[in-house]
Parts: structure tokens; sequence; C-alpha cells
């Protein structure tokens, strides 16, 4: 057998094994914390995670904690503070959407009871568990990625393509895609 290394996107820096050892693929059920993956998820269209990962206390403080009552609140005053705070993603179409998507948010909530019952619907409960050997089997986007980014815009959420979903399901665990020879694949542990 093969001595077993973490995934290969997770490199050296302390924050990385930590988020990849802790958090990444662990089956995610608490509304707030989902919020703040798929906030921070639109955030990193087009950066490296790496780079969210640093700046996530400062997103923590930008956006109450991620309290998507909060969040929902903010006015075009918070958004033009936001847009001089160095510590996020000064990017004000993401900025927009995040306050955007707590209110739709917010509204599935009220309409499906949480946004954690509606998202694992999607899977039966179950986390899809996948097993690749490498990192070039492991796809962008996937068929659920793809139907419940559909489905999220369908409900007026923006920033949320394919890709975006495919990676906040890796994150919160809906799909689990620690490769085989990682320690954190369910099968090594």
């Amino acid at each position: 057998m093969t001595e077993l290394q973490r995934c290969g996107w997770c490199s050296d820096d302390a924050l990385y094994i930590a988020y990849h050892d802790n958090e990444w693929g662990q089956p995610v059920h608490d509304d707030q914390k989902l919020f703040e993956m798929l906030i921070l998820e639109g955030a990193q269209a087009g950066l490296s995670w790496i780079t969210i990962l640093k700046k996530r206390d400062n997103y923590r403080r930008a956006f109450h904690h991620f309290d998507p009552v909060k969040v929902a609140a903010m006015t075009d005053g918070d958004i033009e503070r936001l847009m001089q705070d160095a510590g996020i993603v000064r990017n004000r179409l993401k900025i927009n959407s995040a306050i955007r998507n707590a209110r739709v948010f917010l509204a599935m909530q009220q309409k499906y009871g949480s946004f954690d019952r509606w998202l694992w619907q999607h899977v039966g409960g179950q986390p899809v568990l996948n097993h690749w050997n490498s990192l070039s089997e492991c796809p962008a986007s996937t068929e659920l990625s793809e139907r419940i980014s559909k489905a999220l815009k369908k409900e007026g959420m923006n920033f949320i393509g394919s890709t975006v979903i495919y990676a906040f399901l890796q994150a919160t665990g809906v799909i689990n895609d620690h490769l085989t020879h990682c320690p954190q694949h369910p099968r090594n542990r």
C-alpha cells in the first residue's frame, strides 16, 4: 500500500492544512456555516482558495460573522465601506451578491424550513463519496452542481455558477472529494 498523502491541492501552508484536515469534505448541517461557505466560495470565483482563507477572518468581521439576517440588512453605505476594506476582495459585484444571496437565503429558510434541509435533500441526506485517485480525475462541476446552481438561480441567487457550487458542495461535505490516498478519505480513517 502506498503512503497516505494529503490531496494535491493542499500546500504546506498551515492554514491550508488545517482547512483540509478539519473542514473540507466534512458534512455541514448548520445553516450559518453553510451561508458562510456560500459567500466565501462566491468571493473566491476567479481567485485561489488560499487567498480567501487568508482573508476569512476579515470576511467574518466585514459580514457580521456570516449572520444572514445582518448581511441581508446591509445598506449602500455598508457596500461603500466594504469597497474600502483592504481585508476582503473589493469587488462590488461580489459584495452586492453576498447581500442579495443573504436575502434569498433567508427566504429559502422560511420556504423550506432550513437551507440545510433544502440542500441535503439533493443527495438524499447522505454525502456523495467519490473515489478519485488523482486531482485530474476530479471534475470542476457535475450534473449535481449544475442542478443545484440552476435551482439557486431560480430562487434568486447569483454568483453561484456550477463550478462555484461544486466547490461549495466539496467544502461543505455534500460531496467528499478527498483523494483515495488522502488520510481524510473515509476509507483511510
